[in-house]
């Protein structure tokens, strides 16, 4: 099987000016083809770190692509790079030259000059003409390895690779194994509970793998396999699969591209049940959610800023402080909360988010403090209480999925 290198070139990708997705999307594809990626560089618009880079990049892999810095403009300087490292000299290429004659005047421009630059390619170098854009790219076979020089623009890129470079790839290296992967979706639960369950399958797993990968809110756990076609890569993970559903339960709320809104959103719908929100720390990312998840199937949100706003849902002021803690628990306090939206709103389902946080705590992630989550159908009550609290993106994002999450549970397992 063959092992590829991405070298994403540009001095805006290391100054974070432009964030490299390019790489991200070729990772998957490669993935899809049945290559092996093990290493990922950025390098700056600097001949000879440029170069040092896709020469450890070929002493170690059997392909490297690299991405940008074959524009017409001075500093575009790949294709002389390889050319160097490969020990070719430029030639002009009269093909390349003619398609982006051909591309200025089909748009009406006159062409400068710089721009044949980019119908130079290292001598013997095979030519990819680039129909969407006039940065031709080009592939070195050397004695070392295959160098496939793409353009940075990302629609050019993405048709390049899919078009010329896949194909190249699967007649060149002989590809005929696969990599497919199941990711299952987790929700209240910590990546260190997760590997707690399924950590045997992860150390002792190769074909296939297991891995976690987390997020606020969220644990992914991802099992690839290597086969000769999907369907017989999707048999090596079925058993895996079902044992580490078996271990995690209904805590997996979702698979692959399938989102928790997805899930909550099918089941409001089939429920055909109506849900009012009041939340505040989260400041509306529950609401936003859940208006995703099922738009129709959402009465009604409720942003709660200060006391006031609590006051005004619950039709009395014996909350005077903005903990709301003076005359009640948190879990009273977000229960009734949780009554007063539904009644308020006439939904089927009243949800309520409330948090205390330490003022003195100015982190922006696991902030010092109780979050409570209450949701009721006018009869039982399911609550969670967290004893965290923040502002912060990540304690924004993690306490509104685990209120969606919240939902979930209520719509299938009840309110028991």
């Amino acid at each position: 099987m063959a092992n590829a290198e991405i070298v994403s070139i540009g001095s805006e990708l290391l100054l974070g000016q432009i964030v490299d997705t390019n790489a991200a999307w070729m990772a998957q594809r490669l993935t899809s083809a049945g290559v092996n990626l093990f290493h990922k560089t950025i390098v700056g618009d600097n001949h000879e770190r440029m170069g040092a880079v896709i020469s450890q990049a070929l002493d170690r892999s059997d392909i490297v692509i690299t991405g940008g810095g074959i524009g017409p403009t001075q500093d575009d300087i790949t294709r002389d790079v390889i050319a160097d490292v490969t020990g070719r000299k430029l030639s002009l290429h009269p093909d390349l030259l003619s398609d982006i004659e051909r591309r200025f005047q089909s748009r009406g421009f006159v062409m400068t000059k710089n721009n044949e630059r980019q119908a130079y390619i290292p001598e013997g170098a095979i030519p990819v003409h680039n129909p969407n854009g006039t940065a031709p790219s080009f592939i070195v076979e050397d004695e070392r390895g295959v160098v496939i020089a793409l353009p940075g623009v990302p629609f050019e890129m993405k048709w390049l690779f899919d078009n010329e470079v896949v194909p190249y790839l699967q007649k060149r290296f002989d590809l005929s194994d696969v990599i497919t992967y199941r990711v299952l979706k987790v929700a209240d639960m910590g990546e260190s509970a997760v590997d707690e369950r399924i950590g045997h399958l992860i150390a002792g797993s190769s074909n296939p793998t297991v891995g976690v990968l987390a997020h606020p809110g969220q644990v992914d756990v991802r099992i690839a396999a290597k086969a000769s076609d999907e369907r017989e890569a999707a048999k090596l993970i079925a058993p895996v699969e079902a044992e580490v559903r078996e271990l995690l339960g209904s805590r997996v709320f979702a698979v692959d591209k399938e989102s928790m809104e997805d899930a909550v959103g099918s089941l409001l719908s089939r429920s055909n049940k109506t849900i009012a929100v009041y939340e505040d720390l989260t400041g509306g990312l529950v609401t936003g959610r859940l208006l995703d998840a099922s738009h129709e199937n959402v009465v009604t949100g409720i942003i709660g800023n200060d006391v006031t706003a609590i006051q005004r849902l619950l039709g009395h002021s014996r909350v005077t402080e903005r903990s709301g803690e003076s005359q009640y628990e948190g879990e009273a306090l977000t229960a009734e909360l949780a009554r007063a939206i539904r009644l308020q709103a006439g939904a089927d389902l009243g949800l309520a988010l409330h948090g205390v946080q330490d003022p003195d705590d100015t982190a922006e992630n696991l902030g010092k403090g109780r979050t409570v989550i209450s949701i009721t159908d006018g009869n039982a009550l399911r609550s969670r209480v967290y004893e965290s609290a923040g502002r912060g993106s990540p304690d924004r994002t993690r306490m509104s999925i685990n209120a969606v999450e919240l939902v979930r549970k209520a719509l299938t397992e009840g309110f028991g």
